[in-house]
């Protein structure tokens, strides 16, 4: 009897600064380590670093393909065993569907990102995309203020649209406390 891998999606979640990339791209080594045949994506928005590869705070990084839409991977041909999908909330609800297919075609698929945007409210297809995976990692950071657990990503400008590209001088991470005195 020959063993059949099993497909599943992963989902590596939390706030700016939690370390998602970097957790996303421990597991993308590990894969390349068992010698797994590993695609990555990432939406063009993301700009931050290097438009190439998918990068973290620390600068630990993985070499990827940008895409604007999620559609996009249907049309590629993912030959591969693995397909990570970084920065996850700036795709629409399509990639529950998508990531859903992969997985049922045995695919093991890794999404990261954003649990809630700004104002604290869940964030794109990621509370779908959850309730479906196999695995949900939610990965913290450390509050600014305090020093406890942070789960929230506070905006530091007045600027009131949803999506905001940006880094330390746009985003503080902070506990529930900090966020809600803050807001």
């Amino acid at each position: 009897m020959t063993k059949v891998d099993s497909g599943r999606i992963e989902v590596i979640c939390g706030s700016m600064f939690s370390g998602k990339t970097e957790e996303l791209i421990r597991r993308l080594k590990r894969a390349k380590f068992a010698r797994k045949k590993i695609e990555v994506f990432k939406p063009k928005i993301d700009n931050r670093y290097d438009k190439n590869e998918v990068v973290s705070h620390d600068k630990n990084s993985f070499s990827s393909t940008c895409i604007n839409s999620i559609s996009e991977l249907t049309k590629n041909q993912l030959k591969s065993d693995v397909i990570a999908i970084d920065e996850a909330q700036f795709f629409d609800d399509e990639l529950v569907t998508i990531s859903r297919d992969l997985a049922n075609q045995g695919k093991r698929v890794i999404i990261a990102g954003l649990d809630m945007d700004y104002e604290g409210n869940p964030f794109g297809p990621m509370p779908k995309i959850m309730a479906i995976a196999e695995q949900v990692t939610k990965v913290h950071a450390v509050c600014i203020e305090c020093g406890s657990l942070a789960s929230f990503s506070s905006r530091k400008s007045t600027e009131e649209s949803l999506i905001l590209v940006g880094e330390k001088e746009a985003y503080k991470p902070l506990c529930r406390t900090c966020f809600n005195k803050a807001v």
